[in-house]
């Protein structure tokens, strides 16, 4: 069963929009959506399992020009 996770990321400033279409551009993003609050962006990812999540989280987010900060959260199905 696939493992989704929202991923809330800040990123340096000036940077938001060339994260999100970097993000976008990456497998397993769903969407990338630039918000208003305490995090910039927040993606839906999806993964084969909860490894999954984390190697695209550090090896694939963190790696992007402009991420400054992620927090993922994983989610435990629907009400």
């Amino acid at each position: 069963m696939p493992t989704k996770a929202y991923i809330l990321i800040d990123t340096a400033v000036g940077k938001s929009g060339y994260v999100a279409d970097a993000l976008r551009a990456l497998d397993g993003v769903e969407t990338a959506d630039a918000v208003t609050g305490q995090h910039d962006i927040i993606a839906i990812i999806v993964a084969s399992d909860l490894n999954g999540v984390g190697d695209l989280v550090t090896s694939e987010i963190h790696t992007i020009d402009g991420v400054v900060r992620t927090v993922t959260c994983l989610s435990v199905g629907t009400a």
